[in-house]
Parts: structure tokens; sequence; C-alpha cells
């Protein structure tokens, strides 16, 4: 099988063994013998993997399904996604973790990939069955809760370790929260909320990098937020322990100064300062942060609709990520569209073992020339809670390939898709 991207800048061309005609060989099949894209002042590149993503099911449905939520990331430009665990049931056991196995196979529109918790119920008094589940899921978590206890981490990081498997860890220091719902900076402050303090982010993390340091465990951290939680990795990965992290959109192009009090600006860490987001942008940089992943969190419109208080933790991503950071990132010249992709594609495969690549039939036509303002109520996913609404942003995903097949097309370059 051939394809043919006409005049398109292809990203990735290191994975593929192009002919001698400038085309490359591919799975991609559409009925056909041979697949000519006109792609004209598209980018190509090997489509987007996302570590850090809420499809809340089972047992949140309500919110987001894993037909809905995979749809938006096919749209977004994403292949694969690693799908958290903090669910009903939580996949902590061989029987739990089949219930979501068997909705991924019947609806998902992406490769994904279930996290199992590394806790029984995610409650962090024992260690779930992580040898059973070991070779279903990609990483143990109990994102949305920190591991509260030491020994229990260390024992985690342990067996983790002897089954060759990642601990992606949410670092929160729950006594430190104190009912807190945003950054404990000038915003707080001035409206009288309660603060939550960058320490209770960085503190677990200085914990957990001792034992991983100490146990010689992969060890990743989700969406760091925090100036201190960048050093601390960017130390750790000097003296030679096995770390990853990763950061998300809106940590990187927003600050607590422009908060709002409505519940599309709350999420879990929040917003930060100034000098943080500028820590970030360092950290991304200079390869101490190793990917970008969006934390998509889908809630339903009531849950959204009480303000910065009382609205519940989490926003969309992943239907907005690549238009906004290319146009925020590439085009205001902080990093450049090659750094990006492997920021939001190779670095996230390479460290959770993903398939993908161009080789491989996954592959992403990205048309930077349209502009337009984000709009929720265009969103696929059932979430529609964004603190990006009316943002001016350049680009649109014009095809999305998963494995050879298309995931999403707006029949563009490609009609009969």
């Amino acid at each position: 099988m051939k394809v043919t991207f006409t005049n398109a800048t292809v990203i990735g061309k290191e994975q593929v063994s192009f002919l001698s005609d400038g085309t490359f060989s591919s799975i991609y099949n559409p009925n056909t013998d041979h697949a000519a894209l006109d792609t004209a002042f598209c980018f190509v590149f090997p489509s987007l993997t996302d570590v850090h993503v809420h499809l809340r099911e089972p047992g949140f449905s309500y919110k987001e399904t894993i037909s809905t939520g995979t749809a938006a990331a096919a749209r977004g430009g994403y292949g694969s996604v690693c799908a958290m665990p903090n669910l009903s049931p939580v996949p902590d056991s061989d029987e739990h973790l089949a219930q979501q196995e068997k909705l991924i196979r019947e609806s998902a529109r992406v490769d994904v990939y279930p996290y199992g918790a590394i806790t029984v119920g995610e409650m962090g008094k024992e260690l779930a069955d992580l040898d059973c589940i070991a070779p279903r899921v990609i990483a143990f978590s109990d994102d949305g809760r920190g591991v509260q206890n030491e020994e229990m981490m260390l024992a985690a990081m342990k067996k983790a370790k002897s089954l060759g498997k990642i601990i992606a860890a949410h670092c929160e220091v729950n006594a430190l929260l104190r009912g807190g719902c945003i950054h404990d900076g000038t915003y707080a402050a001035a409206h009288g909320l309660p603060g939550i303090c960058s320490e209770s982010e960085w503190g677990q993390i200085k914990r957990d990098l001792a034992l991983a340091a100490k146990t010689g465990c992969a060890y990743h951290v989700c969406h760091i937020s925090t100036k201190e939680s960048v050093a601390l990795i960017r130390e750790a990965k000097a003296a030679g322990v096995d770390v990853t992290c990763e950061t998300a959109p809106h940590y990187l192009l927003m600050h607590d100064g422009m908060l709002q009090d409505e519940g599309r600006f709350k999420m879990n860490p929040p917003l930060r300062s100034e000098a943080d987001r500028d820590a970030l942008l360092e950290g991304i940089c200079d390869g101490t942060i190793d990917m970008i992943a969006t934390d998509h969190a889908p809630h339903s419109a009531e849950e959204k609709s009480k303000g910065l208080r009382g609205s519940n933790m989490g926003i969309v991503g992943l239907e907005t990520a690549l238009p906004l950071l290319y146009t925020y990132l590439v085009k205001e010249g902080v990093i450049s569209m090659e750094k990006l992709i492997a920021l939001m594609s190779d670095n996230p495969r390479k460290r959770f073992g993903i398939n993908g690549g161009l080789e491989n039939g996954y592959f992403t036509v990205f048309d930077p020339r349209e502009t337009y303002e984000i709009d929720p109520d265009s969103f696929v996913s059932m979430g529609k809670s964004t603190p990006f609404t009316g943002w001016k942003v350049s680009g649109t995903v014009r095809l999305t390939a998963v494995g050879g097949k298309i995931a999403y097309s707006d029949r563009t370059i490609l009609p009969e898709a």
C-alpha cells in the first residue's frame, strides 16, 4: 500500500523508508491500492499520544463515554490515549479491569491503553492486584489522589520495578490542601478564596523521587504545575533517577492572574503563578519536561456551574491542545513544530512503549492555515468546560489515521472517507 502526501511537510521522516518518488509505504488502506492525499501546505506527523485522559467509563458515562472521548481524541489528532483509573469500578483487579476492556473493545475510535490502580479502590490502604493486571495495563496510577503513605508507595515502586511497569503519580499531599480551590496566590487573596499551596504538589514529588532513586523504579510525574516541581525533576534527572514528567497546555499558556470566577477555570492542580508558568516553559525547552498531556477531564454542565469554589475540578482538552500549542508556542517561536511533535507524540510513545509512528499507519494531517475562535459548542466531547473559550487559534486537524484506518476526517483531503 502506498500513500502520497502532496506538498506536505512531513515530520518524523527518520521513521519512514521513503520510496524513490518521495512517497512512503503505509498499511493505510481506504479500500484502494493507492491513496493520493492532497496535503498542500499541511503538516503530516505521527498521530499524537496523550498519556493522561479521563474517559469516564465505566461508572460515569453521564460525563463522557469511551466512544465520545475517543472521537474527540481522533478529531484532535490523537491516535492513542491512556485512560486514567479513577472509575467505578476502579481497575484494581482482573474482574474490574475486564469491564473497562470490554467497553474499549466495543466503542473506542482510537487505541486506548488503560492504567491500573496502584491501590485497591485508589484508597491508598492496600496494593491492588498488580501481578494480575500488569500485562494488560500501560502503567500503575492512583490518579486523582496522591498515595499518602510513604511505605505504601515504596512497596508499590518495588512491585512495579519487579514487573517492569511505570508508576505514574498524581502528587498531592492531602494535609496541605486545607479546603483550597485555586492556587494560593494573588487571585485567591484578592477574592477571599482558600488556596492550594505549591508544596502540596512538589512535597510529594520530592518524597517520590527519593523512593524512585532507592528502588530503581521507572517513575512518571503527572501534570506538574510548579516551578519547584520542575527544579526537583531537573535535579533528579541529572542524578540519574529514572523519571519523566508531563505538564498540560493550560499550565503552559495560563496563570492565576487570568482566572475568572467560573468553573471552567477550575482544575487540579490549579493554574499557578506567572513565575510557575515561565518555569514550565523553560522545562519544555530544556528537556526537563518530557511530554505534554491534556488531563482531559469532562464533567456535566451542572458540575461545572458553581464557580471556583463549588465546581468540580477538571477541564477538557483533547480537541484544543494541538491548535493552542501550535498557535501560542510554535508560531510565537517558543519551540519548533518538531519539538512540539516530540512532546506530544514521540516522547510519550517511547516512554510508555506505545505503538504508533508513520511506518505503522499512525498519522495526522494538520492544516495550519485556518484561523478561528475556540467554541465549546462545537466539541465532540460531552465535556464543554474549557478556560480557552474565545481564544483565537490557527490550525485544524484534517485527518487522523490509526493503525492504517481512518479515525477522523473532515473530508477536505479524502472526500470518500
